[in-house]
């Protein structure tokens, strides 16, 4: 049975335009949204992209222990695209934030389930795309959350 390690794990969901981060409590039980950053296309080779050094930024701030990345699978369960998108950003962001890991976590429906959840609550149209990424990015870690715990058990 593998140790948990106490610590705020914290949540992103990497999508084209934006990236939604949400964050942990240090027992692991909530995640809760944080913050929706802008993707940085601009940046030289070289350099660090603004949000990865925002990324890395809010690691310290939080003093995060992993960060949690959903990796977008089709229902059937292969990688397209999209999950070589992630994958290519995760390459990235790994160098950025070392030593802290980065953890792959699969984010099947992720954003489906957090646009849902957010009309339930009458949260549509401009106010859902402004928090939606928050959203999934809370899907993403929580689901990834409860099945430590599940494991731990």
């Amino acid at each position: 049975m593998a140790q948990w390690s106490r610590g705020v794990r914290l949540g992103v969901d990497v999508g084209q335009v934006r990236v939604g981060v949400a964050r942990s409590d240090p027992h692991g039980v909530l995640a809760t949204p944080l913050v929706t950053l802008a993707r940085d296309r601009t940046a030289e080779p070289e350099a660090v992209p603004s949000d990865m050094a925002e990324l890395a930024a809010l690691v310290t701030e939080h003093e995060a222990v992993e960060v949690v990345v959903g990796l977008p699978v089709n229902l059937a369960g292969r990688q397209g695209p999209a999950a070589v998108h992630v994958q290519t950003y995760v390459g990235r962001l790994v160098e950025v934030i070392s030593p802290v890991p980065v953890t792959l976590a699969d984010e099947r429906m992720s954003t489906v389930v957090a646009s849902r959840r957010l009309a339930e609550r009458g949260v549509r149209g401009r106010r859902q795309r402004a928090v939606v990424d928050q959203a999934a990015a809370v899907e993403i870690l929580q689901s990834w959350l409860d099945a430590q715990r599940r494991r731990m058990q």
